[in-house]
């Protein structure tokens, strides 16, 4: 009984979370519908004629749905490889460095970018790297000409892939760090012993030692395939690195709240949620095979 009544309290915990939940991620899911409908807003839901696979059909057709899905992809694959690559580079240099004070400084100014919202980011990021901004002011002084990072659509997704890598791989780093502080000193000190320098203890000690972290952080990365960072893109970019930058949230929000074509938007942004659906399906079952995670 008084466990019952502990379980009691911590349902009434839960209530907000999950109402907040329901209303905020499942409600919403009614709106799928209009992705098989020529939904008319003056009718509604209940009432726009049914149209079935039309809008799968038509969006299939499109040259803009095509380029989105590959700048997604490309923004979003290299996006896990540098926040992937990155940290764990971070973690193993950190790792070496015996100076506390200086490894807690370091630790944190890389820390503070994940807090900050990518609405203050992108206004510092569009001054800095502006037509007049101090990185082409450097450059002029170098004898270089001026680079147009918002009008060019290669610098353009090179930025928004380093911009998002700089931003999070210090929040990233902490996750490598823990793992490392498993590591037992004395593999190092056997190791230092038997004549190994640091390279070698980090290539046949900590490298393995915090391979089973690496490979679990990789396969859980691979459910974000198809999420390349609405907001971030959304804050930067402008019509003439559409052809390199837009991406499938982006177009949609285009499509669906300014163009009016609720039915397509759906369309399209359903299509994204089954694969990113069967992305994150998929690796959890990698995960649990290889690192042995699970969810329940």
């Amino acid at each position: 009984m008084k466990r019952k009544q502990k379980q009691i309290h911590y349902w009434i915990m839960v209530i907000p979370a999950l109402l907040w939940l329901v209303l905020i991620n499942i409600v919403p899911m009614g709106g799928i519908v209009m992705a098989f409908q020529d939904f008319n807003p003056g009718k509604g839901i209940f009432h726009s004629p049914w149209v079935g696979l039309e809008n799968f059909q038509y969006m299939m057709q499109l040259k803009d749905v095509k380029t989105i899905l590959g700048n997604t992809f490309i923004i979003a694959v290299f996006k896990i490889i540098g926040n992937l690559v990155v940290p764990v580079a971070f973690a193993l240099l950190l790792n070496e460095i015996n100076h506390a004070l200086f490894k807690r400084t370091a630790q944190t100014l890389v820390y503070i970018p994940h807090f900050l919202s990518w609405v203050a980011l992108s206004g510092m990021l569009l001054e800095i790297f502006g037509h007049s901004g101090p990185i082409n002011s450097i450059l002029m002084g170098l004898g270089f000409d001026r680079l147009f990072f918002f009008q060019n659509g290669g610098l353009f997704r090179g930025l928004i892939i380093g911009s998002d890598i700089w931003k999070e791989f210090g929040f990233k780093t902490v996750v490598y760090l823990a793992a490392l502080t498993g590591v037992s000193p004395s593999l190092y000190e056997a190791a230092a012993i038997d004549g190994a320098n640091r390279w070698d203890r980090m290539r046949h000690i900590t490298l393995p030692s915090i391979k089973g972290t690496i490979i679990l952080m990789m396969v859980l990365s691979l459910g974000n395939i198809l999420n390349a960072g609405f907001d971030q893109i959304y804050n930067l970019y402008n019509p003439a690195v559409y052809s390199a930058a837009d991406i499938i949230d982006t177009w949609v929000y285009r499509a669906g709240l300014v163009d009016m074509q609720f039915s397509l938007a759906s369309a399209v942004g359903l299509l994204k949620s089954v694969v990113g659906f069967t992305a994150i399906s998929v690796s959890y079952l990698i995960a649990n095979k290889v690192a042995d995670y699970k969810i329940f």
